[in-house]
């Protein structure tokens, strides 16, 4: 039986760009150092913050090879793969090279909205399709879906690969729910930097973050503090992040936190279609809080 190893800090990778639009590798390879240096304890990489949609099969080929060169003898990798057609996802797990990973994050389906038995029966059978640990990703807000508490807790009891959840549903009710249900190998992750603090105090292990990228110190601070039960000092820095964690949303994701890199002078400030950059006010905003950084 498979545990979790993805725990503490997760760096939900974003994937810098030229600015004619080809991935910048220089940029990668920096902030790929920079994480480990300050604080990161595993990546995820090749999903939702990394443009993934927009990418080529060799861009994220070389992308998987880099970080798995620069920090797989330090720390566990998780990789995007998943989609709403599951017999696609079942192909990609048998043909692809997954060398040097630890972990798959497989989201729910998106777009044709399956039943809650739908969910269940495409998870299984892609637990089933590999060797690889499997981590779920529940983000209703990108997917059209939300994955219920008791189908989590019946996979996560069905199927001895499945050891974790991102859970990005917004409601702490329902992680409160997988936590209290679900077997003691299987964790629930932060998928949403806003609600880590009160996700680890009910039980979380760790998240999957998009600040990290570029506060990845302050950050895992904060996650460490409160782990070890050091609560009022962790809640003052989560507190210090709220502004941030807004600004980061408010004209999506990665847009908030390659702005946010641009302005640390890390990398450029662009985004595929049909992604775009932020508003310049929004960008003047994280400008201003960055001046007053932890």
């Amino acid at each position: 039986m498979a545990y979790n190893i993805f725990k503490g800090l997760g760096i939900a990778l974003v994937t810098p760009f030229t600015s004619d639009g080809s991935v910048d590798y220089a940029a990668l390879e920096r902030l790929i150092s920079y994480q480990i240096a300050n604080g990161a304890d595993f990546f995820c990489i090749l999903a939702t913050t990394g443009e993934t949609p927009t990418l080529t099969a060799d861009e994220k080929r070389r992308i998987k090879e880099m970080v798995v060169r620069m920090a797989g003898d330090k720390m566990p990798i998780l990789i995007g793969c998943g989609g709403n057609n599951t017999a696609e996802v079942v192909k990609e797990l048998q043909t692809g090279d997954f060398s040097g990973v630890d972990g798959i994050l497989s989201v729910c389906p998106y777009y044709n909205k399956p039943s809650q038995e739908g969910l269940y029966q495409h998870f299984k059978t892609i637990a089933a399709a590999t060797q690889l640990p499997v981590v779920l990703y529940n983000v209703p807000g990108r997917t059209g879906v939300n994955m219920k508490a008791e189908t989590t807790v019946r996979l996560a009891h069905d199927c001895p690969n499945i050891v974790g959840i991102k859970e990005a549903s917004g409601s702490l009710e329902q992680v409160d729910e997988i936590i209290k249900n679900k077997p003691g190998k299987f964790d629930v992750i932060s998928g949403d930097d806003a609600l880590t603090f009160p996700m680890i105090a009910c039980g979380a292990a760790g998240v999957i973050s998009v600040i990290g990228n570029a506060l990845p110190k302050e950050f895992s601070r904060m996650i460490r503090l409160e782990m070890n039960g050091e609560i009022d000092s962790a809640r003052k820095i989560h507190h210090k992040f709220t502004d941030l964690f807004n600004l980061l949303f408010v004209d999506g994701n990665p847009a908030g936190v390659k702005a946010m890199l641009h302005e640390m002078g890390m990398i450029e400030n662009v985004l595929r279609l049909p992604l775009v950059p932020t508003r310049l006010t929004t960008m003047q905003r994280i400008s201003e809080c960055l001046k007053f950084r932890l």
